[in-house]
């Protein structure tokens, strides 16, 4: 389940401390041979999550020591600039609401689009040219930075403007809340699950009190809604198979 003998390459995990990031790190400890981190401050609301990036490595190397062995480092960027220019409600002390744009408040314009952009400029100096990220166009909030065209287009950008071939892998592009869930089960088992729902934060609130049968957050946020109902699909789906 977590046997990554055969594993070959390096890859760069944009890690957050989220369950979709965390799926995709147990992905891609599962397909390389290394596997290094990065994570980005930018004066979240829920910088909570920065916290939890460490708990989640650490928790993935206590439970799973074959994956342990191929976690190289975290490494932490610091965009407070893009704070400072997103009037959002994911960067100020905002309500969470839909907006004449039907986005949700809590879109921060080219937020993936720099994530992406400063991890290839890390990756080319640690010779890491495998970008994973969690994003997702199935259950998501409606972000254009999400969208599997927009990142397929960045990627090839990102190629040309540094003469190096990246690759963008996005793993849970065309799944659903579910889905992750499943995959998270399937790479893992209990022991991974476990980790997603003790020690990930997704919440946009950044609320860590609230404990729910999909994990820790305020229920109400978008970010909380799409895990919840992923969550729940999951289990019936699970519990259909079995009967």
């Amino acid at each position: 389940m977590n046997d990554n003998l055969t594993a070959e390459g390096s890859a760069l995990v944009l890690f957050s401390g989220g369950q979709d990031s965390t799926v995709c790190l147990a992905w891609a400890l599962h397909r390389f041979r290394h596997v290094e981190t990065v994570g980005f401050s930018y004066g979240q609301r829920h910088e909570v999550e920065l916290r939890a990036r460490e708990t989640v490595r650490a928790e993935i190397k206590r439970r799973f020591p074959a994956w342990g062995q191929s976690l190289g480092e975290d490494h932490m960027i610091d965009l407070p600039s893009l704070g400072q220019i997103s009037d959002t409600a994911l960067t100020r002390d905002a309500a969470i609401e839909m907006t004449e744009s039907g986005l949700p408040s809590t879109f921060v314009p080219g937020r993936n689009l720099l994530f992406f952009t400063y991890a290839a400029a890390l990756g080319y100096r640690r010779n890491i040219f495998t970008l994973v990220g969690g994003m997702c166009e199935t259950d998501f909030s409606g972000y254009p930075d999400c969208r599997d065209k927009t990142l397929r287009a960045l990627g090839d950008v990102i190629t040309q403007g540094m003469d190096k071939k990246f690759v963008i892998e996005t793993p849970l592009m065309f799944v659903d809340k579910a889905a992750t869930w499943a995959m998270a089960f399937n790479l893992g088992g209990d022991a991974l699950c476990d980790i997603v729902n003790e020690h990930t934060h997704t919440c946009y609130l950044g609320e860590r009190s609230l404990r729910h049968e999909w994990g820790y957050g305020c229920g109400q946020c978008p970010a909380c809604v799409l895990r919840k109902k992923g969550y729940e699909k999951w289990q019936a789906e699970m519990t259909t198979s079995k009967s």
